[in-house]
């Protein structure tokens, strides 16, 4: 079978030693061995050998470390890992959706990576900026639907820094921020592996400018608040336990919610009976900051039937508070327009080099 029925997506451009490096690490850690036809080998002139079970030494190294991994769960341990120096893991934060909202280090980590495992969140202008050398991982998530469980995705990364590569995890919005960035973070620190936190813009702060919404107004808002509409599989609680709603309802703060599309009836009631206004402007948002951005404004006691009627999608993030009542009706359409008049993310990245080499240029003549 080809990588890509495994799970994964090579460039045609990726060394070989990297796709065989890599190849058994991405099989799920809790599935059976695949039987020998199963696995891969890149090298034409191995294919006779291939279809035998025959592979590479880094192959057989990186299977036998990940049995290793299963024997030891087994056995009911804690999963040292492999041992031996790790290569740093990059938790880079994308923003919201729009490409030119990527951090410059966020890109040069993203050309420069040797694996990539991504979310479901992460658009497709986006990945299109990671270099073609890299090997690439979907390790997303939605409602019902996880391709890994986060425990899986917590051993995958260690045993990719063991593999001695540049491991780059990349994240919607910022990995710090309902992102689990933190939960990753503090696995792969136990296990001695080096991590770097790259920041990105977070869906509140990108949206909220896309929509020229400030979440903080000397004359309407003096605090901003984030939450979660997503509580954890295991929180059974509902949701009218899970929040101080007293806390919440401030009407002088403005409030975001991330993730609370499906319990947003719920919550809007929280705050209702909390005793905030029903008439405090609120606004939701799906997929922010791009070209099938959707905006629903409403006033609180009227936003979760608006939304339903208007049958937006995850993701939504949802804004509640006065600054809200800066939002121009036409922002949302104007936002949608330009995002589709918009260049090529690598065409848009390239025509502003060429400008700034131009600019350059120009007082350069100047000067002489």
């Amino acid at each position: 079978r080809s990588v890509a029925s495994l799970g994964t997506r090579t460039y045609t451009h990726m060394p070989l030693s990297l796709s065989l490096a890599t190849l058994s690490l991405a099989f799920p850690l809790r599935a059976p061995p695949l039987p020998p036809r199963a696995l891969v080998v890149a090298s034409a002139a191995s294919d006779d050998l291939s279809a035998l079970g025959f592979r590479s030494a880094a192959e057989a190294a990186a299977e036998q470390r990940l049995r290793r991994s299963r024997a030891e769960e087994a056995a009911g341990g804690a999963c040292a890992g492999p041992s031996g120096p790790a290569s740093s893991v990059y938790l880079v934060g994308v923003g919201p959706g729009d490409v030119e909202l990527l951090t410059v280090k966020a890109l040069r980590l993203m050309r420069d990576a040797d694996l990539v495992l991504y979310d479901r969140l992460i658009s497709p202008e986006v990945l299109s900026m990671v270099g073609p050398q890299a090997a690439m991982l979907y390790v997303g998530k939605e409602a019902g639907l996880h391709t890994r469980p986060q425990e899986e995705i917590h051993r995958l990364l260690h045993l990719y820094a063991h593999a001695g590569k540049s491991v780059v995890r990349l994240k919607g919005g910022d990995p710090t921020v309902f992102g689990r960035g933190g939960e990753e973070l503090e696995y792969l620190e136990a296990r001695g592996v080096p991590v770097q936190i790259v920041p990105g813009i977070t869906a509140a702060s990108g949206i909220a400018a896309a929509l020229r919404v400030p979440l903080t107004h000397r004359d309407y808002a003096d605090s901003v608040r984030f939450v979660t509409g997503h509580a954890r599989s295991e929180n059974s609680a509902p949701v009218a336990e899970r929040y101080r709603w007293e806390v919440l309802s401030d009407p002088s703060q403005t409030l975001v919610v991330y993730m609370g599309l499906s319990t947003l009836p719920q919550f809007a009631d929280g705050l209702l009976q909390a005793g905030l206004d029903a008439s405090t402007p609120a606004v939701a948002v799906q997929d922010g900051t791009t070209a099938t951005q959707r905006v629903v404004a409403a006033p609180l006691g009227g936003l979760a039937t608006a939304v339903e009627e208007a049958s937006l999608a995850s993701p939504t993030l949802v804004i509640i508070g006065r600054v809200v009542s800066l939002l121009r009706e036409a922002s949302a359409g104007e936002l949608a327009a330009a995002a589709a008049a918009d260049l090529q993310p690598r065409d848009a990245l390239d025509s502003a080099a060429v400008a700034s080499e131009a600019e350059a240029g120009a007082g350069r003549q100047q000067r002489q």
